[in-house]
């Protein structure tokens, strides 16, 4: 239960019930104020163009929020205007639906902003085709939807100025939330009734999960001005807490041991029960922090969790003691990595409760820049996009001819007054890729009908309008609340609340709800029959994908191999190596998961590339365990070159796999030939002599050379 409590409160603190909550808000007072003064038809395009604003603005820095906006707000002008003048000659407007569906579409080469752009000129269009005004009616319908979209931006922007950090701690709390899920995963592992298989297919889909929020939590940090460029306290505490989430992170990522073996040794002892059952605290302890993060509360710790540990400890003796056979030196290890978290997370807790005299413990500043990217509008990108090799044009190719049969369909089907509706539903239904037109055909369908089914209980039940008014913004605010996190349930609540709004507008009853269920169908079968045409299936990239993933592991070896040979390696190449792993691995994973959605005969070598994934991720996980710990080692030692050789080997396999996989892209990044040195010269006291260090080190380069075998499987 107290979970459940728990995700209600991060829902409602979190940036989609406030961003649901300023767009309800945005909408309904322009129509309510022009009603009040008798001017109702005069709100609607304010409140139309709030709206449109409202889809522009995305969760990020503030000044790319601003250009988003002011761009929507132009772009739905524009459009408007052009769609109003010509919309009297059919053919004329059918022009209009290729040339704009398919130049729209091609936003999508500048980021997910920019698409944004895209949709809002795309949906302008939609809504002003049956749109029956006079020349002069025009020109002031596109000034009061521009009016709507100053005012939302004047609104978001306002917002932003009042609590200027409270995107990035929402940001935050939720990457905190996601990698608490991450780690409750971890502890199944060490459970004998779960299946690893499914284990490591649930972590791997979490794991781009937690790199998609870590992403927003860059942009967020590191390109907001008043965050990075003044020195507020609440700015470097957000900054400082990322930072040591991004390591705790990692650390639960280096927890990999040999989950078949200690199961096989220690599954009848219960020990691996308990241990799975500290993780799972911890993982509670970590959730709670992400909400104070998130709510901006103070947090006391309601669990003793050192004292925990050491009842662990305690148990994990007693099995060394009755079983000196069975050696518990793994246990201790898996003890130590979980003393560790907890140390780690009782630190982000003293940040919780500074008070912003005492500075925290400063450490080695990165150059932040380094770690977002960064995107330019240029023209040539679109230019060099026409082809069919690439997916954007593809999908504007696809997204044409569907607007146009969507167009034709409406026209030429006389079935009640919203014939846009088919076009509407194509529009935001189509995308880029199979698997994810697939998922909105099904999600759409369902919530539609059900949708449907609530709006007319609701109209049938209602006792007055008041009462009907009330239901319909809380539906509001529930669809824009869910529109970006659960497009399912957004639809389910958005068909109810745009019945309500036709029943205020005299335009109700049993024929409309027909009616929306029926274009909506329409609509659906024309975006999933155009989803075959120039298909470009997850199969034909995963190539590519695979390559990025075994670079960025192979250069994650290399800095492991600099530190090892007592090279230096600053702390933020290592962590742009180690983003880069996460990064390109959870690029992976989702272009997997979304392979499996699509027609069994375009899916390639799918058991094969899981195997591929899972084992990169065992590859990473032993590679951070390793190097983090050299890293912060206060001495860190120097291997002899014997020792060495494992790595040099998995490297050497890694340069064949990239080799095999692209040999032209692989020539121009394979490393120099590996040479046996072993770094400057040191006392013989301090090279190491780790037989536990030798055995990792054996690991990787046999998981290596797994790799390469499967690699090469692949591309039989």
């Amino acid at each position: 239960m107290k979970r459940q409590i728990r995700e209600v409160r991060y829902f409602l603190s979190g940036q989609h019930f406030s961003d649901g909550l300023r767009i309800t808000l945005a909408i309904l007072i322009p129509s309510v104020v022009f009603y009040q003064f008798g001017h109702f038809e005069t709100g609607l395009p304010v409140s139309l163009g709030a709206l449109w604003a409202s889809i522009t603005d995305a969760p990020g820095p503030v000044m790319h929020r601003r250009n988003g906006m002011l761009a929507g707000t132009l772009v739905m002008v524009l459009v408007s205007l052009i769609t109003g003048f010509i919309r009297t000659n059919i053919w004329l407007l059918g022009l209009e639906v290729a040339l704009f569906s398919f130049f729209f579409s091609l936003f999508a080469i500048y980021g997910n902003r920019a698409t944004s752009v895209g949709t809002v000129g795309l949906l302008s269009m939609i809504l002003m085709i049956d749109r029956e005004l006079e020349p002069v009616a025009v020109w002031q319908y596109a000034a009061l939807v521009c009016a709507g979209g100053l005012w939302y931006t004047a609104i978001s922007l306002s917002s932003t100025q009042l609590r200027p950090y409270r995107a990035a701690q929402q940001a935050l709390g939720e990457c905190i939330h996601e990698i608490s899920k991450f780690l409750l995963i971890k502890a199944e592992f060490y459970s004998v009734r779960t299946d690893l298989q499914e284990d490591y297919r649930k972590l791997v889909t979490q794991q781009a999960v937690v790199s998609e929020k870590q992403d927003a939590v860059r942009e967020l940090l590191f390109k907001t001005r008043v965050i990075m460029k003044e020195s507020t306290w609440t700015g470097r505490l957000l900054v400082l807490t990322f930072s040591d989430v991004v390591d705790l992170y990692e650390q639960i990522i280096a927890m990999y041991y040999d989950y078949p073996s200690i199961r096989e040794r220690f599954g009848k002892t219960g020990v691996l029960d308990e241990i799975a059952r500290m993780i799972r605290q911890l993982a509670i302890e970590m959730d709670y922090i992400g909400l104070a993060i998130q709510t901006n509360r103070p947090y006391k710790s309601r669990a003793d969790l050192i004292r925990h540990l050491e009842r662990l400890k305690t148990r994990i003796d007693e099995i060394g003691q009755q079983e000196k056979d069975n050696s518990n030196f793994v246990l201790k290890k898996i003890l130590i990595n979980l003393r560790n978290l907890n140390q780690r997370l009782t630190t982000i807790h003293t940040y919780l409760s500074a008070d912003g005299k005492t500075n925290p413990k400063d450490k080695e500043a990165p150059e932040y820049s380094r770690f977002v990217s960064h995107q330019e509008i240029d023209l040539k990108l679109i230019l060099n996009s026409l082809t069919l090799g690439s997916s954007i044009f593809r999908h504007s190719l696809r997204m044409t001819v569907a607007c146009l049969v969507g167009f034709l369909v409406a026209k030429l089907i006389a079935y009640g007054h919203h014939s846009y509706w088919i076009l509407l539903t194509v529009s935001v239904i189509l995308k880029p890729a199979f698997s994810l037109t697939k998922q909105r055909n099904y999600e759409r369908i369902i919530g539609t009908i059900a949708g449907g089914l609530i709006g007319v209980a609701v109209l049938w039940m209602a006792p007055n309008n008041t009462v009907l008014f009330w239901v319909m913004v809380a539906l509001m605010l529930g669809a824009y609340s869910f529109q970006r996190a659960n497009y399912i349930v957004m639809v389910i609540l958005m068909t109810p609340y745009i019945l309500i709004m036709l029943r205020f507008l005299g335009l109700g009853g049993i024929s409309v709800v027909e009616e929306r269920v029926l274009d909506t169908l329409i609509g659906c079968a024309i975006a999933f029959a155009a989803s075959y045409l120039f298909p470009r299936w997850e199969s034909q990239q995963l190539k590519g994908l695979l390559h990025e993933v075994l670079e960025a592991n192979r250069n994650y070896l290399r800095k492991l191999l600099d530190s090892l040979s007592g090279k230096p390696v600053t702390i933020t190449d290592y962590k742009l190596a180690r983003k880069a792993v996460y990064v390109n691995s959870a690029n992976l994973s989702a272009a997997f998961q979304r392979m499996t959605s699509e027609p069994q005969s375009k899916q390639w070598h799918r058991n094969d590339i899981h195997e591929f994934v899972v084992l990169n991720h065992i590859l990473s996980s032993n590679i951070a365990t390793i190097t983090s710990a050299y890293l912060n080692a206060e001495r860190p030692t120097v291997c002899p070159p014997e020792m060495l050789r494992p790595v040099r080997r998995a490297l050497s396999v890694l340069n064949e796999s990239l080799k095999s996989l692209d040999g032209e892209a692989a020539k121009t990044a394979l490393e120099p030939p590996l040479t046996e040195t072993s770094g400057p010269e040191k006392p013989e006291s301090m090279i190491a002599e780790d037989s536990s260090l030798k055995e990792q080190l054996d690991f990787i380069q046999k998981l290596s050379h797994d790799i390469s075998k499967l690699t090469d499987t692949i591309l039989t």
